[in-house]
């Protein structure tokens, strides 16, 4: 399946100074996370889904944003939550 959601994308600032911090609503609740995944539409950065929590996909489901990145070192990919398809960023 094809995802269409990555080129309608219009350049975002950075969330790099976030996603350094952490998942925005973990750090809230003083909760823990183990990935980090930024909006590409919003730069919101949340958990991952692997972490109790699953801010990341909380986030899609409240506001329909499409498709997010992965913030750790050395990952370039990103995921279409509509399409549910992962897309190579690199």
């Amino acid at each position: 399946m094809a995802c269409h959601h990555f080129e309608y994308l219009k350049p975002t600032a950075s969330a790099k100074a976030s996603y350094a911090k952490g998942c925005e609503e973990c750090l809230k609740t003083g909760d823990t996370w183990v990935h980090l995944r930024e909006c590409l539409v919003c730069g919101h950065v949340g958990c991952c889904d692997s972490s109790k929590n699953k801010h990341a996909t909380k986030h899609f489901l409240k506001t329909g944003h499409a498709v997010m990145r992965s913030v750790e070192p050395g990952e370039k990919w990103g995921w279409c939550y509509v399409d549910e398809v992962m897309v190579d960023l690199g």
